[in-house]
């Protein structure tokens, strides 16, 4: 008979649940910050958009909002407008991954 004071399986269940939570969840990246301070800038699809143009909206929004604002005004318009927010978000993405400077890969000569 297990006594009153067992709490062994309570504190497994716990222990549990604990490492569920901690595996699921993760801090924000640049390219997420990136992202959410596009989504608060005011640029529109219907701008001519420029890689410097599409730079400086994001430092303009986080500057005005921070992140924590960027990704707070993002969570309204998913709570007020989902669909639109989602097709905006889509957008935000692609446009940030295209305009995202990558370094070129260089080739390292290969030893004979």
């Amino acid at each position: 008979m297990a006594s009153v004071l067992d709490h062994g399986p309570i504190l497994e269940r716990l222990d549990d649940a604990k490492s569920a939570r901690e595996s699921v969840m993760s801090w924000p990246t640049a390219k997420d910050h990136r992202c959410e301070a596009l989504f608060a800038s005011g640029l529109q699809r219907s701008e001519a958009l420029t890689a410097s143009g599409v730079e400086e909206s994001i430092r303009r929004a986080l500057f005005r909002f921070s992140p924590q604002g960027c990704a707070s005004r993002m969570a309204q318009e998913f709570g007020d407008h989902p669909q639109e927010a989602a097709e905006r978000m889509r957008w935000v993405r692609r446009l940030a991954e295209a305009t995202t400077a990558r370094p070129a890969r260089q080739r390292r000569p290969q030893a004979a």
